[in-house]
């Protein structure tokens, strides 16, 4: 996985500022979140070479932020027990400082819901979202607005699953 960052030298004249893999990842065991780059919401400056991406990952964006990411879901082996799925979901979320948007796990070990607006692009894999009450198959480059609902999303497939993220915080009205 290659980021290009673009940004300005010193001259004012666009430049590349980082190229190469993503600078945190998380959870490589599952399949993996892999971050592109975040933002705070109080601008930024493109002759910095910081990388907004190289701090401990969190589910959700800082207030009035963005994340970009990727994420990868493994099929989930054949015979693991549910509570072995349960611990490790929440041992995952936990790492993440998001237990707390496990509201609703009745369904699905990873249903969560956050204050974001998300959206998601399924690039490979044979995946379905889960909501409370529906659930919809997505197929390789289907695209998904999700509204701050209670969801997860589960490979249904024998190979990784690869999507990509863009999460932007907001308020619930």
């Amino acid at each position: 996985m290659r980021r290009i960052i673009t940004g300005h030298n010193e001259k004012g004249k666009s430049v590349i500022s980082i190229d190469g893999p993503p600078a945190r990842s998380i959870g490589e065991d599952a399949g993996g979140l892999y971050e592109i780059w975040n933002t705070d919401g109080s601008g930024f400056d493109t002759a910095s070479n910081d990388d907004r991406a190289d701090i401990d990952i969190v589910l959700s964006p800082v207030k009035q932020g963005t994340k970009f990411r990727y994420f990868q879901i493994n099929p989930i082996p054949d015979g693991v027990p549910q509570e072995v799925i349960e611990a490790g979901t929440a041992e995952a979320f936990a790492k993440m400082g998001a237990a707390h948007h496990r509201v609703d796990t009745s369904r699905n070990a990873a249903m969560h819901e956050t204050d974001t607006i998300d959206y998601i692009i399924l690039l490979k894999g044979d995946v379905t979202l889960i909501l409370d009450e529906e659930e919809v198959q997505l197929k390789p480059h289907d695209v998904v607005v999700q509204r701050g609902t209670n969801h997860a999303w589960v490979n249904n497939g024998s190979e990784p699953a690869l999507l990509i993220a863009v999460l932007i915080d907001s308020t619930l009205v």
